[in-house]
C-alpha cells in the first residue's frame, strides 16, 4: 500500500519547511482582504507561519508576510495571529 504524501510549506518567519498542518495560514482574497485562515482552504494567495511567537516577530520585523502577500498588512491581522499562536500553547 502507498504511503500518503504529507504536504510541506515554508514558514515566512524562519524559512523552514514544515508539514502544512503545523503552520498557520494568512490569506489575501481576490478583493484584497487579509485574514487568518485556520482551515487552510480559503481561496486566495497564502503565506504560512509557524505557531511560534518568535517566528511571527521575526516575520513582522523584516516584513516577510507583506512581501509574500504583495500588500500592506494591518496591525489587526498581526494581533489576531499572535492571539491564535498564544492560545495554542
Amino acid at each position: 500500500m502507498k504511503t500518503k504524501k504529507i504536504p510541506l510549506r515554508r514558514c515566512v518567519g524562519c524559512n523552514e519547511s514544515k508539514p502544512k498542518k503545523e503552520l498557520v495560514r494568512i490569506v489575501k482574497s481576490k478583493e484584497g482582504e487579509i485574514a487568518v485562515d485556520l482551515t487552510g482552504k480559503a481561496n486566495g494567495r497564502g503565506a504560512y507561519i509557524c505557531r511560534d511567537s518568535e517566528c511571527l516577530k521575526k516575520a513582522m520585523k523584516s516584513k516577510r508576510v507583506e512581501r509574500a502577500l504583495e500588500t500592506q498588512i494591518p496591525d489587526e491581522v498581526y494581533d489576531r495571529l499572535l492571539e491564535e499562536i498564544e492560545s495554542e500553547k
